[in-house]
């Protein structure tokens, strides 16, 4: 069992990490591996209020301290790290316009037919995301750099590695799918295209810190976001290019996203990249302990990835392994400030 990243927003303005984050994190250090929220690259990378960031000092020197407090409880921690690409506002990023495979604004699928907007939380409250800026060919090695520079910090933090995120929407994904990326460039068009940023970060990164400190998180045919993959065809062709370009690298692990967690496109993926698989069905549901058995049991993966359990109950192999309560997730503190819904949940046999 795993532990997801989770977007919790709680760091400041500045991005760095708080007295809260540490003891959030270490309270959760006896899952397999702890992954922490997604962490920001660079500011105009800052996909949400609240969003810690990994740029910057004082955000190394925050991490930092989260990281020996993992390891003093005995845990195992990596960093996700992301880039937020079109799914930002410029109250989020300091004024900064979104950067983008594309000048696409995301937008959904509405149920009553027809499309809507996809919108965030800024400064402002919620607002529509605007169109983001396409990014120039040759400013590419410039997100490349940021990534490489993200997880030097990361490791220099003691962080014992890195899970970049090419998931959910964010900018690595966005240049996977169709429905972001209509580049005529070499970046663009092909499956092998469109798969050649990700390739390059990954293989960047493996060769700064280590490919066995490298796990990369995937979420094919989710269409989060605003974010559409609705071409089986195109996503095998697409993802393999992905996974192929780094077939050689033996990194640490693939972490997959996927509702069907039973079918036959993970099947496909996992025996395509060939390594230690994490898998989870989707962060709109809570993992059940039934369900990641039956991941790991079954050999659907190696091992499972648990979200909302965690957050409301820090000591969840515990309380698994010995069949215990469990305490409830309370939704409403997911994205607020503060220790209520964060680092209040009480350990079994705590309980008021």
């Amino acid at each position: 069992m795993t532990m997801a990243a989770l977007t919790r927003s709680r760091a400041g303005a500045d991005g760095v990490p708080t007295d809260l984050h540490v003891e959030y994190y270490a309270q959760r250090a006896t899952a397999g591996l702890v992954v922490t929220e997604g962490t920001r690259t660079s500011g105009v990378g800052q996909a949400f209020i609240g969003q810690a960031g990994i740029h910057s000092h004082e955000q190394v020197a925050g991490w930092r301290r989260v990281a020996d407090a993992v390891h003093a409880a005995g845990g195992t921690i990596v960093m996700q790290i992301m880039h937020g690409g079109r799914l930002t506002l410029s109250s989020i990023n300091n004024g900064e316009q979104a950067e983008a495979p594309s000048a696409i604004a995301p937008v959904m699928r509405a149920p009553q037919g027809g499309e809507v907007r996809v919108s965030l939380h800024g400064a402002d409250g919620r607002q529509d995301v605007p169109a983001p800026r396409a990014l120039e060919t040759d400013e590419l090695s410039r997100i490349v750099d940021e990534f490489v520079t993200a997880a030097r910090n990361a490791v220099a933090a003691g962080l014992d590695g890195v899970e970049l995120h090419s998931a959910n929407g964010y900018l690595l994904h966005e240049f996977l799918a169709p429905s972001g990326n209509q580049r005529t460039d070499e970046y663009g068009g092909s499956p092998e295209n469109r798969a050649r940023l990700g390739v390059a970060v990954v293989r960047a990164v493996a060769a700064e810190i280590g490919a066995d400190r490298v796990g990369l998180r995937i979420s094919p045919e989710h269409n989060v976001q605003g974010l559409v993959e609705d071409d089986r065809a195109d996503v095998l062709a697409t993802y393999g290019a992905l996974l192929d370009g780094i077939a050689d690298l033996d990194i640490a692990y693939l972490s997959i996203l996927h509702a069907d967690i039973d079918g036959d496109l993970v099947a496909a993926l996992r025996s395509r990249f060939g390594g230690f698989t994490l898998l989870n069905s989707g962060f709109g549901s809570v993992t059940t302990r039934e369900e990641a058995a039956h991941i790991v049991e079954d050999g659907l993966a190696d091992a499972a990835v648990v979200g909302r359990q965690l957050i409301a109950n820090p000591d969840l192999v515990r309380r698994w392994q010995e069949g215990l309560e469990l305490n409830t997730p309370d939704f409403s503190t997911f994205y607020t400030p503060g220790a209520h819904g964060y680092t209040d949940y009480p350990f079994a046999g705590q309980e008021a």
